[in-house]
């Protein structure tokens, strides 16, 4: 392990045990406290912020985009503290953290006994929301996490999320989709952050005037199990309660191959994504290249930079 890695697990180490130990106000400023200076230095993870925000609000002078840059880190460390603290929040705690619009869209699918698949965007924090389906609907339900350095790390965030109640499943290996298909067959629950594609295989969407890659095996997962297929979004406003809304059903098209069916539902997650962005884009917290011209220089020479490594959401 390198002497950064080491560096990286210590901190996310003494966050898990500190903070999470800090009366809730204390870690509120705190959160806000880190955000502000991290937005100060303008490093690449807030440039890059700044920069998806820009296609998110095209219309957006330098003024409104630093303004937007802001909110979006000071939102972004409100979910850290959140997540540092969750192993420490009350049952009673994690049920109030959450009102959900039109949550029967989830309840009705589970009833019907083929399974769900919910796919969120990088919006607000769906750890939390995880925590609140397995603690207020009582639902378990397994997930993908993406596999990090040090190992140490992706050990504290599989220790973290399994003890929320969650089954993670390495996104590397090559078993997961089929573990995943098993769960929903026997009518259990899937969810999947599904706004950027981790494998460079997945699908081509349009996305707020541009065209990103987003991960197939939300629809695939449906076609193949027969499971509802429902996107969520989420966000913050001025309270201690996150808000979030279940959208209506991804429908399997009538006709077509698996890959073109594929390609309409995820455009589809796509559109029911753009929607909660756009509504809520300071909560959106992608800090990492997403769009095609952005990761591929040949799409875009004169004004696309080369790739680099900006960090993780998790």
């Amino acid at each position: 392990m390198s002497a950064q890695e080491r560096l990286t697990d210590a901190l996310y180490g003494a966050g898990w045990g500190t903070v999470k130990k800090l009366p809730e106000p204390v870690a509120v400023r705190l959160g806000r406290t880190i955000a502000d200076v991290a937005w100060k230095q303008r490093g690449k993870g807030v440039l890059r912020l700044e920069s998806n925000y820009a296609r998110v609000v095209p219309d957006a002078g330098p003024e409104r985009l630093a303004e937007l840059s802001l909110a979006g880190m000071r939102s972004y460390l409100r979910y850290w503290m959140e997540s540092f603290r969750l192993p420490a929040w009350s049952a009673e705690r994690i049920a109030s953290g959450l009102d959900v619009k039109d949550l029967h869209h989830l309840t009705d699918g589970m009833a019907a006994g083929k399974g769900v698949v919910l796919a969120l965007p990088h919006l607000a924090n769906w750890d939390l929301a995880g925590a609140w389906v397995t603690t207020k609907l009582g639902i378990p339900f397994t997930t993908v996490a993406e596999r990090l350095k040090p190992e140490t790390l992706y050990d504290r965030f599989v220790a973290y999320r399994e003890g929320l109640g969650m089954e993670v499943l390495p996104h590397t290996g090559g078993t997961a989709f089929g573990t995943l298909a098993r769960r929903l067959r026997d009518g259990g629950l899937v969810c999947l952050v599904a706004d950027r594609d981790l494998s460079s295989s997945g699908v081509e969407v349009g996305f707020f005037g541009e065209t990103a890659r987003m991960p197939a095996g939300p629809a695939l997962l449906a076609q193949q199990t027969g499971a509802r297929l429902l996107p969520v979004t989420l966000w913050y406003d001025d309270s201690p309660v996150m808000r979030g809304r279940v959208h209506p059903p991804v429908e399997v098209p009538a006709s077509g191959t698996r890959a073109e069916k594929t390609s309409v539902m995820t455009q589809a997650l796509a559109d029911a994504f753009a929607t909660g962005i756009a509504d809520h884009p300071e909560d959106w917290h992608m800090l990492q290249r997403l769009w095609l011209k952005d990761l591929d220089p040949a799409r875009d020479p004169a004004t696309s930079p080369a790739p680099d490594q900006e960090g993780t959401t998790s």
